[in-house]
């Protein structure tokens, strides 16, 4: 473990940022002609490096990084230096460089520095983590604020972690000490390979209890990659929004297996529309591979080169169907996108919503868009099954049971036949205020009669 150390932690090095902030009182550079006495004066109290301008900057030791190209390479978490004005590198040999951002992918929390150095950087590769194990043993090590390598051992605790840290988690969770300071480090085997980014802990006081969690090197190593050659992550895309299937939506859909991922919404101009695709279908199985869970999916489609043509497996309304799919790049927008019964067509509740329709004014008051069409919950009344539902005021029903509805009346004679067909589950689909985010909302017409609201 010792050798292992040694030969390892040169390639390990201190991240420190400079973020220049302008403080309030702060005095600006006095414009001086050339020639004039007071010139140097000036330049020499207004010096870049001078204490001076500690005011007006703010320096902080972040985090910690590795170096995996000779040239100058260096892999370290986006978060370590997102709000950086100026990156500086230090080694564990007491160098200093100044880094240039090569690129960076927030939601994978991995950027991509570059160093110019006199010669040849000590580096690290990449391993597969795909071998690790539970219970295998790994070594992190961190240059945590300038002080030189610091190296920790434990075991891998568990594999495929999830900690909401952003749309494509799939952690290492390790006991091996990850303190502050060590967020970009690497993660190794016991064959001094690089399985991991470490990149988050889970603590009361900031310090390691035994929870810390990294980037696998399956990711970390594709993104890097793609932020060597373009600069940014590219990702595949379907052009669909999705949600997790629960056994009410299950049932209401007509699905036989609770997995998969529910298509809430189909993008007009994506390839899933252009292969048919619609709102309420279950993508069990992409390009070969069952999904069990939204997050499946969204990993699988985002690892997918653009272009490539995919088999996607769903569930339609009882039947399970195929369609060809030409998957295509991700772009910017899409990465940043009672008891009362109910009769009255007008002012109509239903399930303690109160429901109306849309209008100009409905749209400016709770900020739909244009393309939002359906019923609008003016009201929702507190306690009620839609409030428990989830359901609030602005939403907008736009589907129930997948028919279109245009109107409360609409929607309430929907109802209706539905009961008298015998239907047992009732499956909205609903848009969310402030940009129309789509979801399935079920609601079990035992659950209804039970409080008395079907007449």
């Amino acid at each position: 473990m010792a050798d292992l150390a040694e030969r390892l932690t040169p390639a390990v090095v201190n991240i420190s940022t400079i973020s220049l902030v302008a403080a309030e009182g702060a005095v600006p550079m006095p414009k001086v002609p050339d020639g004039s006495p007071f010139k140097k004066f000036f330049d020499d109290y207004f010096d870049e490096d001078s204490p001076e301008l500690d005011s007006k900057r703010s320096m902080q030791s972040l985090g910690s990084g590795f170096v995996v190209g000779a040239e100058g390479l260096i892999v370290t978490n986006y978060h370590v230096i997102s709000e950086a004005d100026r990156i500086n590198v230090k080694f564990h040999n007491g160098s200093n460089y100044r880094a240039e951002l090569v690129g960076y992918d927030s939601k994978t929390d991995l950027a991509l520095l570059k160093v110019d150095a006199d010669k040849p950087l000590p580096t690290v590769s990449f391993g597969g983590a795909k071998d690790l194990r539970v219970g295998d043993w790994v070594m992190a090590i961190g240059n945590p604020f300038g002080l030189g390598g610091s190296v920790s051992i434990g075991i891998v605790s568990a594999r495929n972690r999830i900690i909401n840290n952003g749309p494509y988690d799939d952690f290492i969770q390790t006991d091996a000490a990850i303190n502050r300071g060590n967020s970009g480090g690497p993660l190794f085997d016991m064959y001094g390979n690089v399985v991991g980014v470490n990149t988050a802990i889970i603590s009361p006081t900031g310090s390691s209890i035994g929870l810390g969690f990294a980037i696998p090197s399956d990711i970390a190593q594709r993104v890097v990659q793609q932020l060597l050659d373009y600069g940014e992550a590219r990702r595949g895309w379907l052009g669909v929004r999705i949600q997790e299937l629960s056994v009410d939506l299950a049932e209401g859909l007509g699905v036989s297996e609770v997995r998969g991922a529910l298509i809430t919404w189909v993008d007009k101009d994506g390839p899933a529309f252009e292969a048919g695709l619609k709102s309420g279908d279950v993508i069990l199985d992409y390009d070969g591979t069952r999904i069990e869970r939204v997050r499946d999916l969204t990993r699988l489609v985002a690892d997918t080169p653009a272009g490539k043509e995919v088999d996607v497996e769903f569930a339609r309304k009882g039947q399970i169907l195929s369609r060809r799919v030409i998957v295509a790049q991700q772009s910017e927008k899409e990465r940043k996108t009672a008891q009362q019964p109910y009769m009255a067509p007008n002012g109509a509740t239903l399930f303690g919503m109160s429901l109306s329709r849309l209008s100009a004014h409905v749209r400016r008051l709770h900020h739909l868009d244009d393309d939002v069409e359906g019923v609008v919950v003016s009201d929702v009344e507190a306690g009620s099954l839609a409030e428990r539902k989830g359901i609030e005021a602005g939403m907008v029903i736009v589907e129930i049971n997948q028919e279109i509805v245009s109107s409360p009346s609409n929607l309430i004679e929907r109802l209706d036949r539905l009961k008298a067909e015998g239907k047992k589950t009732l499956l909205f689909l609903v848009a969310k205020p402030d940009g129309g985010e789509l979801e399935f909302v079920s609601i079990k017409l035992e659950d209804v009669e039970a409080e008395g609201q079907l007449h």
